[in-house]
């Protein structure tokens, strides 16, 4: 089990002398931003490296080179292809660190290329390395003649039927590839034609990548070379001059016109518009020679620079295919998350355990079960009469979605906000509309000109002669695959003012009637980013007088040049700065005279780091039980300061704050086993981690937390088994 961590080697002994109280800032220097796009690579390639941790299971490590090769995809899908669309236009306006789009694109073209480079050098290695461990992926030269006829009688019965070899010419134009469509290109020749003929075969996506062989080993064979091996029965009389294979990745940013009046309809149309992007990139296999190379430009309308040529399997994303059961000493050690002991002092009541005292779930550590049956039991209890919720993801058969429909046929009053704008998930949110719609729900669709990201959920009951509201603010969505693998945090309250608030924003998001004022909850748009200033001001004020000041904060993102800024004043006012930021920072900490008060760490482990978290230290030294805490749905950008619909939800509970605050936070800032710190030059560093070092994941999974312990919580404190970051 691991320690908790020391929280007092975290308290700094007194400001830093770094600025006189009082003095007049400094100007920032114009390079004080690294770049959005390059710092994202930055985080790909961090997660890239888990794929080359040795202390890793060996089908782990495939999982982490598979996630990083589809967020790649997906960055040249969605950025890559926003920058291009920049260049056609004319569009040249500088990124916060002054880079044109088209600089951008040849500075990320180098970098994504090195990245391209790694990730098929670790699969060759992981290749080798699953071989030996048992399972092997073969190519066409390593079967045997009874794989061969099994295969001839495989492919005749599972693979022809949906194959549609299309050959080129004028009567037959380039068949349509779709986004990561990939298949073989060939040349060839029949006896009596002067002209070779270029055919396309599409390799079907509704099928496995990988076939497994027969035998009692396990082995697969790419689909493309299954398909391969069989052109010659494709193709009988015709001579194979030449083939290759190819993948395609296609611009996939929907452009909606807002405004419309049926934005159901309109999302309809524009999803099958996306299907149909400009392709902005072409992956070839290394082998393919260059006349194939120039007709798939040619008839893909691609440059050179979008063209990339790599030695191995194309579409690395797919390798997660190759992540079976069978060696479980291959895989993570089985977690089961815990479900909150409190709620099972209630004996599995969640009103009753929420009306004794808030409680904070800390997901994946703690089962998102709770979440689950916190509306289930608002479907079941006669007395709820009303249920509203927000939905931005959620997953295949939701119990969540279930559970509205289920409130909603038995006759409650079911409002559902439904964020048809969610990217990527915007067909599965308009079926789940239709079917709550169905069933009676009051469905909307968030707000034409906002996306609606705050995770909320608010269940009325009726108790006595009163009505009493209970609510869930979330900082991850209502999704229960993700909340497996995602670290996110619940609160659950029934403070009235937290819950006036909740409904007070669902007001807003139906029918557009702004809040005048919030109790607790700051919101985005309205508030979120004049609070967050506030409050660093408090800081810069604090340090200035020469009280203790501090700033810890966990996000996903680090983007917006403001607030950015702001921490920049704080720095050289003197006050420490903590910041633990998974993916993009655009801020350069440690840097003298703009940042040396600030570091930044990245942690990049089993668990992906989702949740939001802001302290700042009040007066007082951090951590304090004076401190100011938030937890938030809302990443430090533009897009979620200004043109999302945001929360960002006091911590007041005292249980609640020291989970928080003492033992969450401090875990992230003391963690060495998954931390990469941000250099002032914009790369990451490793933390060496050794046998005694912290893991924050490792602690969480193994401690406890605080709010959801009940009487075992009790039972350990008169047992004198507390530790600092337990609840002491």
């Amino acid at each position: 089990m691991n320690e908790a961590p020391d929280t007092a080697s975290l308290i700094p002994s007194e400001a830093p002398e770094t600025q006189v109280a009082n003095q007049a800032p400094q100007p920032l220097p114009e390079e004080r931003y690294i770049n959005r796009e390059l710092s994202w690579l930055a985080f790909n390639a961090r997660v890239l490296e888990e794929a080359d941790n040795p202390n890793h299971p060996l089908l782990e490590r495939l999982r982490f080179l598979s996630i990083s090769a589809k967020n790649l995809d997906e960055f040249m899908m969605v950025r890559v292809a926003g920058l291009k669309a920049q260049v056609d236009v004319n569009v040249s306006t500088p990124s916060i660190d002054g880079l044109s789009p088209s600089q951008q694109i040849t500075a990320i073209k180098l970098k994504s290329d090195a990245l391209v480079d790694q990730q098929y050098r670790i699969w060759r290695t992981l290749r080798a390395q699953l071989g030996e461990a048992g399972v092997a992926v073969i190519d066409e030269s390593q079967m045997s003649a009874d794989d061969l006829s099994w295969l001839d009688t495989w492919f005749r019965s599972e693979i022809e039927p949906i194959l549609t070899p299309m050959a080129i010419d004028p009567v037959h134009p380039f068949p349509f590839i779709p986004n990561f469509g990939f298949g073989l290109v060939l040349k060839l020749h029949r006896a009596q034609q002067d002209e070779p003929v270029y055919t396309i075969i599409r390799i079907p996506q509704q099928t496995d990548r990988f076939v497994r062989m027969p035998g009692d080993d396990l082995r697969f064979l790419p689909l493309e070379q299954a398909v391969h091996v069989q052109l010659k029965r494709l193709f009988p009389g015709f001579r194979i001059l030449s083939t290759g294979y190819f993948r395609i990745v296609r611009d996939s940013e929907i452009e909606i016109d807002e405004e419309a009046e049926d934005l159901v309809r309109n999302f309809e149309t524009a999803l099958k518009r996306r299907r149909r992007g400009s392709v902005t990139q072409l992956d070839i296999d290394g082998a393919m020679p260059d006349d194939l190379k120039s007709f798939l430009m040619d008839r893909l309308d691609v440059d050179e620079e979008d063209v990339t040529q790599v030695d191995g399997e194309l579409g690395l994303g797919e390798t997660d295919q190759l992540i079976v059961k069978d060696f479980p000493e291959l895989l993570f050690e089985p977690y089961s998350p815990r479900f909150p002991e409190r709620i099972r002092d209630f004996g599995g009541d969640c009103f009753d355990a929420i009306r004794a005292k808030d409680i904070i779930v800390h997901h994946p550590f703690e089962s998102f079960d709770v979440v689950v049956q916190f509306l289930n039991q608002a479907v079941r209890d006669p007395a709820v009469v009303a249920i509203k919720q927000t939905l931005y993801r959620t997953s295949q058969n939701s119990p969540i979605v279930r559970a509205l429909i289920e409130a909603a046929e038995a006759g409650k009053s079911v409002t559902a906000v439904v964020e048809l704008k969610a990217r990527f998930d915007e067909e599965a949110n308009i079926r789940w509309a239709k079917d709550l719609e169905r069933a009676g729900a009051q469905v909307v669709y968030g707000l034409v000109d906002l996306k609606t990201h705050a995770k909320i959920s608010l269940v009325v009951r009726r108790e006595g002669g009163d009505l009493v509201s209970y609510v869930h603010y979330g900082t991850g969505n209502y999704h229960p695959i993700t909340a497996r693998i995602y670290t996110d945090l619940s609160l659950f309250t029934v403070d009235p003012a937290l819950c006036r608030d909740a409904n007070r924003i669902f007001n807003y998001l139906t029918g557009y009637i702004r809040p005048r004022s919030l109790e607790k909850v700051q919101m985005a748009p309205v508030n979120v980013r004049s609070s967050l200033e506030k409050l660093i001001s408090a800081e810069i004020d604090n340090a200035g007088k020469g009280k203790p000041s501090g700033i810890w904060a966990k996000f996903n993102s680090l983007v917006d040049p403001d607030m950015i800024d702001l921490l920049y004043e704080a720095s050289n006012a003197g006050v420490p700065i903590e910041l633990v930021v998974r993916g993009v920072c655009c801020l350069r900490p440690g840097v003298p005279g703009m940042s040396e008060n600030i570091s930044v760490k990245s942690i990049v482990g089993r668990f992906l780091e989702h949740s939001r978290i802001f302290c700042f230290a009040n007066g007082h030294d951090l951590p304090s039980g004076h401190a100011k805490v938030f937890i938030s749905s809302a990443d430090w950008m533009p897009r979620n300061l200004d043109w999302r619909v945001e929360t960002m939800v006091p911590v007041r509970n005292a249980t609640v704050h020291r989970q928080v605050l003492d033992q969450i936070m401090v875990a992230n800032i003391k963690d060495v086993d998954q931390s990469w710190e941000l250099q002032p030059d914009g790369t990451y560093r490793r933390l060496e981690a050794g046998e005694a070092s912290f893991s924050a994941h490792r602690f969480f999974m193994t401690n406890p937390s605080l709010s959801g312990r009940g009487s075992a919580l009790r039972k350990q404190i008169r047992a004198g088994n507390v530790g600092s970051a337990t609840g002491g």
